[in-house]
């Protein structure tokens, strides 16, 4: 009985480490159907392709065009009034680095950077017809003079053919343009025209590659989220289609977020696709506008383009309508847990004023939470413990005999009350727990750059203060880990220590393996997990330290 509930434990153990890989390393997979469409964007829409072209600094390539500046408390940047593009972005309120001095986090950026990212949108005219519709190269005529949450803008040009497109631009106080398009039918005939919008991104091909946090293209249509990863549109004619009504697609990074957002009652056309070397985009055609001569016709969506701050999306979500918006962050499978702890640790990190001590006290308080079912769990091994060489000596006495072996152990345990298999009940409990909060301590923004005391100056990055700079020698990348994951491997051996030893030698070397193993495997991870972790850790030796006293158990 006793290897079998050690076999248990492996077998929780590997199955907790499945787990993780599955979430890690399996994409999600997608399926569709591309419908047929009478006008293609990228037959349209000719895609520049800034690797034939000299590479600018972001300042250079916004010096060379005449545009439109915009400004709230969120973002700044710039409107390209040349093809009406949105493609100068950085967000206020996230430094780059923790440098004083370090610049704001940069999103869109010109097409003639490194790694352009901009979104732009207009009218299309169907395949035969010869309508001479706005496109990447055409200038527009700015109404206005900087675009703020309380000056909206209109970008305006006539084709000279009877056309008069206008484009109506606001900001609100964080991350949202609200776009209005207007085309007016000055003509004496019946014109047919499409609306379409896209967002066009360079990544890097280290970028590229599967990650924790879900990064690259991302969607919500009707009520299924899908989520595509660069490499699964690697062929440069692949892509992906989807058709809905009530949608948003963009493109998702760890922290950063763009996307389109439509919600009307015509049956939009969505895709994402590979459009060059390392270069994709997402975007959508609506179905054909026919405006009568004489009228005009409105287009409206709107484009976000900043920071995963999920109390934010929360409210796009009541305020704006926007189906699913928060699962633009990529909570995992543990929906139920993950978001509520971020936001039980949101608001004790509002009270105590430092996100560390604030998973400090998350941590006692789910210690509180588990703590029945522990203290069962606790008072079992502890039995056990006490009882260890009565259990020795039935296995030394019938060696040879297992079954009898078995009879007279559980003969043993109803004896004395002691049920083996309670110590598995606390590690399923926790298992879904510790994956929600190291999904929390990854994706939330609001745990990037935060400090907590020492050392520590962001908890979502490994812990810094690692061996090579306290010894002063080169250490390989895996065993050069931090002062936090050695406590979290001390922690675990002496918590190990406490628990009854398997009697089998093979099992006895493995468990006495998996603290220097963990401490390795995880001494890369954000330290805010193992501060956790290690507080945990501790918690847990005093609560069994206090229930071995209280039986009886040296």
């Amino acid at each position: 009985m006793k290897e079998e509930m050690k076999n248990l434990y492996i077998a929780v153990l590997l199955s907790a480490i499945a787990m993780f890989l599955v979430t890690r390393y399996i994409k999600p997979q997608t399926a569709s159907k591309p419908k047929p469409q009478e006008v293609k964007i990228e037959q349209v829409v000719e895609q520049e392709k800034p690797v034939e072209k000299e590479i600018k600094s972001l300042e250079e390539a916004v010096s060379q065009d005449e545009r439109v500046y915009f400004e709230n408390d969120a973002v700044k940047g710039s409107i390209r009034l040349k093809g009406a593009r949105i493609d100068n972005l950085s967000l206020s309120r996230y430094k780059e680095t923790l440098d004083e001095n370090s610049p704001d986090v940069a999103l869109f950026t010109p097409s003639s950077t490194k790694n352009p990212y901009y979104t732009q949108f207009g009218w299309l005219s169907a395949g035969n017809n010869k309508l001479k519709t706005p496109d990447e190269n055409t200038v527009w005529t700015l109404k206005g003079t900087k675009l703020s949450p309380q000056t909206p803008i209109a970008l305006e040009w006539d084709n000279g053919e009877g056309l008069h497109f206008i484009n109506k631009i606001s900001l609100d106080e964080n991350y949202m343009f609200n776009v209005e398009q207007i085309v007016e039918n000055n003509t004496q005939s019946e014109i047919e025209i499409y609306p379409y919008a896209l967002i066009t991104k360079s990544v890097e091909e280290e970028n590229q590659k599967t990650r924790v946090v879900h990064q690259g293209m991302i969607g919500v249509f009707g009520d299924k989220l899908e989520e595509i990863r660069y490499n699964a549109l690697k062929d440069a004619d692949e892509k992906r289609v989807f058709n809905s009504k009530r949608s948003w697609a963009g493109f998702s990074d760890h922290y950063w977020f763009s996307a389109l957002i439509f919600n009307n009652n015509k049956e939009c056309n969505i895709s994402f696709k590979h459009t060059a070397e390392n270069t994709y985009q997402t975007d959508y055609l609506l179905p054909s506008v026919k405006v009568q001569a004489g009228s005009s016709a409105v287009n409206g969506f709107s484009i976000y383009a900043g920071a995963k701050e999920i109390k934010l999306l929360d409210k796009y979500v009541k305020e704006n309508n926007i189906p699913k918006f928060d699962l633009a962050v990529d909570f995992g499978w543990y929906y139920f847990l993950t978001k509520p702890f971020f936001y039980i640790l949101d608001f004790l990190y509002h009270i105590i004023g430092n996100m560390g001590w604030a998973i400090l006290l998350f941590a006692a308080m789910l210690r509180l939470c588990m703590f029945p079912v522990a203290n069962k769990s606790f008072e079992s091994m502890s039995k056990m413990r006490k009882f260890q060489p009565k259990i020795q000596a039935l296995q030394e006495r019938y060696k040879d005999d297992k079954l009898r072996l078995q009879q007279e152990m559980m003969a043993l345990y109803r004896k004395e009350k002691i049920n083996p298999a309670s110590g598995c009940l606390p590690m399923f409990i926790q298992i879904p727990v510790f994956f929600s909060l190291y999904k929390v301590l990854n994706i939330s923004i609001e745990i990037r750059h935060a400090p907590f005391i020492g050392w520590i100056k962001d908890l979502s990055a490994p812990d810094p203060l690692v061996l090579s700079e306290i010894l002063h020698v080169y250490i390989p990348g895996i065993f050069n880990i931090g002062i936090w994951p050695m406590l979290m491997g001390l922690t675990m051996y002496l918590q190990q220590k406490l628990n009854p030893a398997p009697t089998n030698k093979d099992q006895a070397r493995a468990f006495a393996m998996m603290p220097l193993i963990f401490m390795f495997m995880m001494g890369h991870f954000a330290s805010g997990l193992i501060i956790y972790w290690t507080f945990s850790n501790i918690l847990s030796l005093i609560q069994q330290k206090t229930i071995m006293y209280k039986n009886g158990v040296k």
